[in-house]
């Protein structure tokens, strides 16, 4: 017999004995009462059970509240022992439970119980591949040395709730659509500034290389027009050159200065230009996710005199941003650093200012 086994007899039997004492000390109590008083108790204990028994139909009792009643109700006269909670055939249920416990068989073995790594293993692989069936999970999961049958795949998905393959998909959803084009995509957004004496208000035109974050200040003016997009992206075209048979789609917003000879002008090289929904800036997040940062590291924080102005504090932050600062979607890294090379611990830092001390980067100073 198993220890947790012998702890919970062990523990019955104590209760048990407990049991025993209370009836014993309250009988004891009971020889020197008076008849009257023992009758009385007797009406308002009958009273409070029948009001129980209107509430619960069927009370739960422990095995030591079984085995005292069974012992106490052999000491009642016949006719008001088939009124108490525990019947004769309470007695043979409980005798029919003991004896078929005692003759139980053994459970088979069965299947070993899947480990906790292997059940998060697939619920990784169902949430990163919203195509993948049980089978071709199964499949991956043999690659990996793990032989885990599909039918056990499809029950830990089912526990947790997680719909099959066709229905675990659903519609290409935006994020979806940039995360899996992120090294093919170009992203394009206008944003202002309001000069400080005049409030004239200049337009900023960038475009951002989504995989690398590389982000192109292409232009600042004040009269922002239709005309004027298409040599703004002839310019990016040339700047890139040859790479530029790295992107396939570019994603701008319904901005009317996009026209047509703007997109054209892409198509030229290849790009597809691709609208966003009508008010949905998620859709392009990563080039408002652009504007909320040189906003509030830079243009938020400093008076733009005018368009020369603004153009020489945007092209240093632009600088900065390629080659200087961490992004957390790149694990810490600027987009132009080396992802292969692994710096070691400078022992001498020197910082250096950027814009008048606005910003500072810090670098080996040996």
């Amino acid at each position: 017999m198993t220890e947790p086994a012998l702890g919970m007899i062990a523990i019955m039997l104590v209760r048990l004995l407990y049991l025993v004492f209370g009836r014993l000390s309250a009988w004891l109590v009971l020889l020197g009462r008076s008849t009257a008083s023992k009758d009385v108790e007797i009406l308002v204990l009958r009273h409070e059970i029948a009001v129980l028994r209107r509430q619960l139909v069927r009370p739960r009792l422990s095995r030591a509240d079984r085995a005292v009643l069974a012992t106490l109700s052999r000491l009642l006269p016949r006719d008001l022992r088939w009124r108490r909670l525990v019947t004769p055939q309470t007695l043979l249920d409980w005798h029919r439970r003991l004896v078929a416990r005692k003759w139980r068989q053994p459970k088979a073995a069965g299947r070993p119980p899947i480990s906790e790594e292997i059940v998060g293993l697939v619920l990784r692989m169902a949430a990163q591949n919203a195509t993948w069936g049980y089978q071709r999970i199964q499949g991956e999961l043999r690659r990996l040395g793990h032989r885990v049958a599909a039918s056990t795949i499809r029950k830990i998905l089912r526990s947790h709730r997680i719909p099959p393959a066709p229905l675990r998909g659903g519609d290409l959803t935006w994020r979806r659509f940039l995360r899996a084009h992120a090294s093919t995509l170009l992203a394009c957004d206008f944003f202002h500034i309001d000069c400080a004496v005049t409030l004239k208000r200049l337009y900023v035109f960038f475009v951002m290389e989504v995989a690398t974050r590389t982000v192109h200040i292409l232009a600042v003016t004040a009269h922002a027009t239709g005309a004027w997009a298409p040599q703004l992206a002839r310019n990016l075209l040339a700047d890139i050159d040859q790479r530029s048979i790295l992107f396939t789609h570019l994603v701008r917003d319904r901005d009317t200065k996009f026209t047509k000879a703007f997109d054209a002008a892409f198509a030229s090289s290849g790009i597809e230009a691709v609208k966003i929904p009508a008010q949905r800036p998620r859709a392009n997040a990563y080039a408002e996710r652009f504007v909320r940062t040189v906003r509030s590291e830079c243009t938020d924080r400093m008076i733009i005199a005018g368009e020369r102005h603004a153009r020489a504090v945007l092209s240093e932050y632009e600088r900065h941003y390629d080659t200087g600062r961490p992004h957390r979607a790149l694990k810490m890294r600027a987009p132009c650093d080396n992802p292969n090379v692994i710096p070691l611990p400078a022992r001498k830092i020197k910082s250096r200012p950027i814009l008048g001390g606005l910003i500072h980067e810090y670098r080996n100073a040996a």
